[in-house]
């Protein structure tokens, strides 16, 4: 009997755990660089639509309440997958996750371009904000495991660019598509490169082994509190502002489903023998406090990148090209200062560095706290300019610090947790100044209408005013008079607008200053040994 020669090496192979760091430098980048680019397209599809909601809105003949729902639900389901991942992750692996995150979503970005109404759109956003949100936590894992030592510096630098130029070239490249070739083109635009993505995400991500044994021990109870909590969660911080927050039942109910969800979700992230979401990083101390500055800068990151449009847009009138060009510099100061971060994260405390970063941007922020409604792209220059310097600071040492220490298994629910944290701070930021914008100008409006009716004068006289300026090109006094009384109110609510903005930048500012009280209880971050590294595949 002839004894076939055994192929070890194929069994050696299969079964010999891949050590990311040791592969060739020239490989790690490119998988390093298909797979953020995958990240930038969905980041970058969170806000593409923002210039556009009117022409999509009037594209498929929604009504104002319903057209929110294309960025909601978007933002819901990406919530939801992002500290899923880690686990998809291990049982997949971070070959097929990817492949299989790029290729959905490049597939539901083409069935948003076919919409036929809003109803189908947001069924199909919210897929897409699902298949999406997998990538952006599974690439700053990637990239942890891929590098060491200076190389690493590079990681959380390059990803924090992509992190913040994503949301503020959003608006400015789907208002551009919009009026150039219209408002489905900024969904079709996708097709392209998420099929290459998907493609060499498939051929080249070879950096750990799936383990498709976990596939059959999900535990569906942790995911359904999971999506309640956070799903639920988001939908109060969108919707909240505009229906008066839980006063409105449903809101009411969403909050209360939410609550519940939590509560079932810290119960079997501890009691659960294969819980979806493991908590275990929050043992580390500088983890923990990361992920508060991840907060606080998402909230600063994605109030301010939200406000400065809405300024321009409702004071100034500024159309969604103008807004664009106007908001652009900041993604240049960002771009600028990456560099300055990485090489700052390999020779400064990251604690020097994070203390700089969240005061630099408290400035920002308390300069734009002086805005005038006349204010301009020249007058918004410096601070926006100072901005986007500052943001690279805060987020370099603070991913520094979050995922440095970890090893491969850990380091996946470390980067889902600490990008849910940024994601939340952001959902939470916007939630809350809207509501600053509104109660502000209430409050502002009113004081004006104090001040111009005091004594009775003030008003009649401002008014008179400008009926005799408007008296002197039409016959009509009446008619003057309606138009004075008109351009007054408008220059009113212009002024009471401008001050709430005013008020919400500089109340944002004073919150850095506070995050700056938690630097000292932070530790020197310390890289994981390449022993723990191997040993966690």
């Amino acid at each position: 009997m002839q004894v076939l020669p055994v192929n070890t090496s194929a069994t050696l192979s299969r079964s010999t755990p891949i050590a990311p760091a040791e592969l060739p430098l020239a490989r790690k980048f490119l998988i390093f660089g298909v797979m953020a680019f995958g990240m930038f397209m969905a980041l970058i599809d969170i806000q593409i639509v923002a210039a556009s909601l009117n022409d999509v809105q009037a594209g498929l003949s929604a009504g104002p309440d319903e057209i929110s729902w294309v960025q909601t639900g978007y933002l819901m389901a990406e919530l939801v997958m992002i500290p899923f991942a880690a686990f998809l992750a291990q049982a997949l692996s971070t070959r097929w996750l990817f492949a299989l995150s790029a290729g959905s979503f490049t597939l539901a970005s083409a069935l948003c371009g076919m919409a036929w109404d809003i109803q189908s759109m947001t069924v199909f956003r919210v897929i897409q904000g699902f298949v999406g949100g997998a990538m952006v936590p599974t690439v700053f894992a990637t990239g942890f495991a891929l590098f060491t030592g200076k190389q690493r510096a590079l990681i959380p630098a390059i990803l924090g660019m992509v992190s913040v130029l994503a949301p503020t070239l959003g608006p400015t490249v789907g208002g551009w598509l919009t009026e150039a070739v219209g408002w489905r083109s900024i969904f079709y635009v996708n097709i392209v490169p998420g099929i290459l993505v998907t493609v060499l995400s498939a051929l080249l991500v070879k950096v750990d082994r799936p383990n498709l044994a976990m596939l059959k021990k999900i535990d569906y109870v942790h995911l359904a509190a999971m999506a309640f909590f956070l799903g639920g969660l988001e939908y109060v911080l969108e919707e909240g502002p505009r229906h008066e927050w839980l006063g409105d039942p449903t809101i009411a109910t969403a909050a209360w489903l939410s609550l519940v969800g939590f509560v079932l979700f810290l119960e079997r992230s501890f009691r659960s023998s294969d819980p979806i979401v493991r908590l275990s990083p929050f043992r580390q101390r500088n983890f923990v406090f990361a992920c508060l500055f991840s907060l606080v800068i998402g909230f600063g990151l994605y109030a301010a990148t939200y406000l400065v449009p809405v300024f321009l847009g409702r004071v100034r009138g500024y159309n969604s090209l103008q807004i664009g060009t106007t908001v652009f510099v900041t993604g240049v100061a960002q771009i600028a200062s990456t560099v300055l971060a990485a090489r700052l994260s390999q020779r400064v405390d990251a604690r020097w560095t994070i203390s700089a970063g969240l005061l630099l941007f408290a400035a920002s922020l308390w300069l734009f706290s002086a805005m005038t409604p006349d204010w301009g792209f020249a007058a918004l220059f410096w601070p926006q300019v100072l901005r986007g310097f500052a943001i690279m600071l805060c987020i370099v040492p603070s991913v520094n610090m979050a995922l440095n220490g970890f090893a491969m298994a850990e380091l996946r629910y470390a980067s889902g947790l600490f990008n849910l944290m940024r994601n939340l701070g952001g959902a939470i930021g916007i939630a809350v100044v809207n509501t600053w914008l509104q109660d502000q100008t209430r409050i502002h409006a009113a004081r004006f209408g104090e001040s111009l009716g005091e004594s009775g004068r003030n008003a009649p006289e401002v008014i008179a005013q400008l009926a005799g300026r408007i008296g002197q090109v039409t016959t009509d006094s009446a008619h003057a008079v309606l138009m004075a009384q008109g351009e007054l109110g408008r220059l009113v609510s212009r002024s009471a607008t401008t001050l709430a903005f005013d008020d919400a930048f500089r109340l944002m500012a004073w919150m850095f200053v506070a995050a700056l009280l938690l630097v000292p209880l932070c530790r020197t971050p310390a890289e994981a040994s390449p022993a723990a590294a191997e040993s966690a595949h």
